[in-house]
């Protein structure tokens, strides 16, 4: 089912939600949306509202909108529980040369990644949101993944799934994360893609 402007976000209140779909496709855009709506519409505590935002920033590729974090989109989200990381993360097919540069690149995003949410898991809140989760899943778990996701009673993430990020070197990494992000699809009760 595809998700849009109208759908009802009461609805995702207590559940696990996946938004997924190719690059510029409002994936992030609709989860500044939901924090919007949770915050301003439920006036849930900005404190009880944990975001892991795992995109790099703002850059354009072949024409196209890549990454983007949340509060480019809804800078009222800093009020919320950001766990940050030092640094930035890498978008590995996209600045990478060579098979070891992505390897290196994806080992360094894993590594900042891992530290914010093992950071989370420690002190859970009752919602969770994370932005761009395919990062992740370039060399981590789904099971990981879903144990963290579980700790929260409303969970709201987003992942690209598509074609349109890929480089001559890149093809295994695709073809690795499209099988993680299909098999988080199946788990996540609440599935939509934004294509």
């Amino acid at each position: 089912m595809k998700f849009s402007k109208k759908f009802d976000l009461n609805n995702l209140i207590g559940k696990k939600t996946l938004i997924y779909g190719e690059t510029n496709t409002g994936k992030t855009f609709y989860t500044a949306k939901f924090i919007q709506f949770l915050l301003e519409i439920k006036k849930i505590n900005p404190k009880d509202i944990s975001i892991l935002d795992f995109a790099p920033k703002l850059a354009y590729f072949n024409n196209l909108k890549i990454g983007g974090r949340i509060q480019d989109y809804y800078e009222n989200c800093l009020i919320c529980n950001n766990i940050n990381f030092k640094g930035e993360i890498i978008p590995p097919r996209l600045k990478a040369k060579n098979k070891k540069e992505i390897y290196d690149h994806m080992c360094h995003n894993f590594n900042k990644i891992y530290e914010i949410m093992e950071i989370y898991n420690s002190s859970p809140t009752s919602v969770l949101i994370i932005n761009d989760i395919s990062l992740f899943l370039h060399l981590g778990g789904n099971k990981y993944l879903i144990n963290t996701i579980n700790k929260s009673d409303t969970f709201f993430g987003n992942s690209y799934y598509g074609s349109s990020i890929s480089s001559k070197f890149s093809k295994q990494v695709s073809i690795r994360e499209k099988r993680k992000v299909e098999n988080l699809i199946k788990i996540v009760e609440n599935s939509f893609t934004t294509t």
